[in-house]
């Protein structure tokens, strides 16, 4: 072989090992799949159901049931279902210790699927997720592709050129590998450049043909994903209260919600006395969620409903509703200052101005994440006279979070298990006008979210000067 066309051949050789480099091809650059977290009150149980991760399919599905002190032992009843179809089922025991128990089911196929638990006493709650598939974009396909024909091509072009008696016949080849390198470099060119598909289950409705071949029907760039907000109704039956939730354009059930902090829906409920309790409803069928109280108190409650509807964003809905029950009132709580709450003491801070910072200060920092969470704080307010109906006519309703600190080394947001966090928590926050608000702090200790209710009394700007 002449001098130049060795000298183009170690060129072609360098290109290749470049630009070909090591490594492994995942969907859109990156394995898919992550935990899904959702909280769910389930009768009188308060648990967060973690749906772990799956990469392959068939596959197992495991998931982690974590319960709250309190939580009655028993036995849930676990299955997923594709297509309405039952195809793996699983027992979990809880036991009186408050923590993790564990379940193994089978999912077959990428796609949209529903996991149901149920304890034998009322409906099933149903979660519906998404099993990915690893999908391969075509760039991606034109990228390597074109690197394996320049490497096979490159071979031919060493052979021709060591066996046949013209060395120039290596050059034929060797113009293949030129236009083979030519098109994976194109492809990894478009694979930076052109934007991904919309996501199905966060943007799309999932179906088994969007997640495994989404650019069969690619939808054009200029579709409008987004939707109207939900309508509410409320219905108190004996004990349970039921959420209807419909489209606002079509009056159809709305059964595209999103998993949003760890919850489809945060249901928060106030007492005629200003009592709190932080709900999370059950999913019984396309827009049906309920959720049960055990004993409530006489009254008016005042409801707001917060969740995420694919494509809509996420969305506060307010109403009230009346409830029958024996359960004695709850105090008037007071102001700044410390307080016990369930056995554990808490310093509540409040620093005014605008903004505001609110601090609770527990025994210990051994604060656990709850709804991915440090804290949460709900502000209703300014009102005077009954909680349940002021709350539910008050002109300002919060919710505002205080975040998980970063961890170095840890992606993504730590679970329950994980008892590392405190002794403070603290909140930032501008109230609108001057009046009476009710607030409730929120944290979780030793499995036991804390509720400490408090009153505070913002003075018109200026006062006090």
């Amino acid at each position: 072989m002449g001098t130049k066309p060795r000298m183009a051949l170690l060129v072609l050789l360098a290109v290749l090992g470049i630009a070909a480099g090591g490594g492994t091809a995942y969907a859109d650059g990156a394995p898919s799949g992550t935990d899904v977290q959702v909280a769910q009150t389930l009768g009188a149980r308060e648990l967060t159901v973690i749906i772990r991760r799956v990469d392959t399919t068939p596959s197992p599905l495991r998931v982690d049931v974590v319960t709250h002190l309190g939580t009655a032992p028993g036995t849930l009843h676990l299955a997923v279902a594709a297509d309405g179809v039952v195809t793996s089922r699983a027992d979990v025991v809880l036991g009186a210790a408050p923590g993790v128990y564990a379940g193994n089911l089978q999912v077959g196929k990428p796609g949209p699927w529903e996991l149901s638990l149920s304890d034998g006493t009322g409906p099933a709650a149903t979660i519906p997720f998404v099993v990915p598939a690893r999908v391969v974009p075509p760039w991606e396909k034109a990228t390597y592709g074109g690197f394996v024909a320049a490497g096979v091509f490159l071979l031919l072009a060493l052979a021709v050129g060591l066996r046949a008696k013209r060395t120039a016949f290596a050059l034929v080849p060797a113009g293949g590998a030129i236009a083979a390198i030519a098109v994976a470099v194109t492809g990894a060119l478009l694979s930076a450049s052109t934007p991904p598909l919309p996501a199905p289950g966060s943007v799309l409705d999932p179906t088994f043909d969007n997640v495994t071949d989404p650019y069969a029907n690619a939808p054009l760039s200029t579709v409008d994903y987004s939707r109207p907000p939900v309508n509410m109704t409320v219905q108190a039956v004996r004990g349970q209260v039921r959420l209807g939730l419909t489209d606002g354009a079509t009056g159809r059930p709305a059964d595209d919600l999103l998993v949003h902090d760890n919850a489809l829906v945060h249901l928060v409920l106030v007492s005629p006395s200003g009592r709190l309790s932080h709900l999370h409803p059950v999913r019984v069928g396309p827009g049906d969620y309920r959720v049960t109280l055990a004993d409530p108190e006489a009254g008016t409650y005042a409801v707001a409903a917060e969740l995420a509807r694919r494509g809509g964003g996420v969305q506060l809905v307010r109403s009230s509703v009346d409830l029958q029950g024996t359960a004695a009132p709850a105090p008037e709580p007071p102001g700044p200052g410390p307080r016990t709450v369930d056995g554990t003491p808490v310093d509540l801070t409040i620093s005014p101005g605008t903004p505001t910072t609110i601090t609770a200060r527990f025994p210990a920092q051994d604060l656990q994440p709850w709804l991915g969470m440090l804290g949460h704080l709900i502000i209703a307010g300014p009102f005077t006279g009954p909680a349940g109906e002021g709350a539910a006519k008050a002109p300002t309703w919060a919710h505002v979070h205080a975040m998980i600190p970063p961890v170095a080394g840890q992606a993504g947001r730590p679970d329950e298990t994980v008892a590392a966090y405190g002794p403070d928590v603290s909140f930032t926050y501008t109230f609108a006008e001057p009046g009476r608000y009710r607030i409730w702090l929120q944290a979780e200790r030793g499995y036991h979210v804390l509720t400490v209710p408090a009153v505070v009394d913002v003075p018109p700007a200026g006062a006090g000067r």
